[in-house]
């Protein structure tokens, strides 16, 4: 019986001396998904990657990839034998030519795919004979991203994949990915802080926060059931504590009192009603707005 989960953590916890990198890091990831990781710089993404990938070990709770452990070395290996991997340095041999790490890497996989070789080198305008070192940090991207395609992975790990790019390179990678999952057999898992790249290509997504998840779920999910409501009075706005499910942060600002729910809008408004505001309004939340106030100081 196939796993249900491409990649799933359970409690997952890594400290290093008296620091917490992760603290309970529950993931599941469905196959076939383009799944967004999104957290600050320092929320706990590149470790959680990196137990995921068998180069750390967990302090505590479990993480499983093609439902093999992560923490076990025989398993590890496997794990990273079925998943190309692109770290945000992008690390390539900078003396190897772009011709020649090609054939490098493609020696160590007997699925490489010379169709898709051919289809990135002419998509992403890779300079054959040009050596690494002499290339810019958008086109060792592009290129990184082409080996880790090209290798016959079922994952993709990608960590902050568009970090330094300018904006047209940074649109090409996003494309690239997303016409890739949708004509081969792939699940991508991408951690990224940056908001406006996972809202535009993910379908599903966990926001993290020093080292435990805040926000998970379909993409579309988040989107229907978060709102925020807004309640204008006369006078100055109550000081007012709502107790309906799912409320995420009230604010009182001046007449206006704002009530952000991750369970919809109609437990809100009808407890609203107490209050006899003189008008209320239903707003849709951004992606942007629920990390801004899932991930703020306070938390």
């Amino acid at each position: 019986m196939a796993e249900p989960w491409i990649i799933e953590t359970v409690g997952l916890r890594k400290t290093y001396g008296a620091v917490e990198g992760l603290r309970g890091l529950d993931l599941q990831v469905p196959a076939g998904s383009i799944y967004g990781f999104l957290g600050r710089n320092g929320a706990g993404k590149t470790t959680a990657i990196k137990i995921l990938l068998g180069i750390a070990r967990p302090t505590a709770g479990h993480a499983r990839v093609f439902g093999l452990a992560a923490d076990v070395p025989g398993p590890s290996v496997e794990i990273r034998r079925r998943t190309g991997f692109v770290s945000e340095d992008k690390d390539l041999v900078d003396n190897m030519t772009v011709e020649g790490i090609i054939r490098f890497t493609a020696a160590f996989y007997p699925s490489w795919r010379s169709d898709l070789e051919q289809r990135y080198l002419r998509r992403f305008e890779l300079p054959f004979l040009q050596k690494v070192k002499n290339l810019s940090r958008g086109t060792r991207s592009m290129l990184a991203l082409l080996l880790a395609l090209c290798r016959g992975a079922k994952l993709l790990i990608l960590d902050e994949p568009t970090s330094g790019l300018d904006p047209a390179v940074t649109e090409g990678v996003l494309q690239a990915l997303v016409t890739h999952v949708a004509s081969e057999e792939m699940t991508v898992f991408f951690s990224s802080h940056q908001i406006a790249e996972v809202d535009q290509i993910a379908d599903r997504v966990t926001i993290i926060d020093s080292g435990r998840a805040v926000v998970t779920g379909a993409l579309e999910d988040l989107r229907e059931n978060y709102s925020r409501v807004q309640l204008v009075f006369d006078g100055q706005a109550p000081e007012a504590a709502f107790h309906g499910p799912g409320v995420v942060r009230v604010r009182r600002n001046g007449r206006t009192l704002s009530v952000l729910s991750s369970a919809g809008a109609q437990p809100i408004v009808e407890e609203a009603r107490a209050l006899n505001p003189a008008s209320v309004e239903v707003v849709p939340v951004t992606l942007k707005e629920i990390f801004l106030e899932t991930v703020a100081e306070e938390n």
